[in-house]
């Protein structure tokens, strides 16, 4: 499911014709990126990575973490760990093997989905409102704007820059994934 449909983008922005609806899927895509860099994955999509651990659990990063589909040594000749033999918590991406015993042989190649089954009505608030602002700084002071308003960003935000307004990372906010994970 995407974060953000083009008749939802049309519809945050009035636009009712089809002359722009080039550039606001490009306006979307690129949305969908900013979102994700906050709150880990939106979009249901398949991961491989490489994850090692001497200890009893191996940590994912792309969370939440939906399904996981395979776990092989990276080592040629090493054994791949049976999936219906480990348990995922989808939320913080910690693998743990059922028989509690500790993962020997990593490096592993990690295979699974991340993202989210729907879009959270909060997070997709947060997506239409970035769109919004995005869609008015190609307009600059054209539209009559004299003065701030709520889409003003007066200091840029680590890794953010000017591009995304507090309000947006405010929504954002109960849904950033742990310390540590993605």
């Amino acid at each position: 499911m995407p974060l953000l449909t083009l008749a939802q983008a049309k519809a945050q922005l009035d636009i009712d014709t089809t002359a722009h609806d080039g550039e606001l899927q490009d306006y979307i895509d690129a949305l969908t990126a900013v979102i994700e860099a906050r709150v880990g994955p939106i979009e249901i999509r398949t991961v491989t990575e490489t994850v090692d651990s001497r200890d009893m659990r191996l940590a994912l990063t792309q969370t939440p973490a939906v399904a996981l589909t395979s776990l092989t040594p990276v080592v040629t000749g090493g054994l791949a760990l049976d999936v219906a033999d480990l348990v995922l918590d989808g939320q913080t991406g910690i693998v743990r093997r059922r028989i509690g015993a500790r993962f020997y042989g990593g490096p592993w190649t990690a295979v699974y989905t991340a993202g989210r089954a729907s879009t959270l009505p909060t997070v997709g608030l947060a997506a239409r409102l970035l769109l919004q602002h995005l869609w008015r700084t190609q307009y600059g002071g054209a539209r009559g704007r004299g003065s701030a308003d709520d889409y003003d960003v007066t200091e840029p935000i680590p890794g953010f820059g000017y591009a995304v307004p507090n309000r947006v990372l405010e929504l954002l906010e109960p849904f950033k994934p742990p310390p540590g994970m993605a």
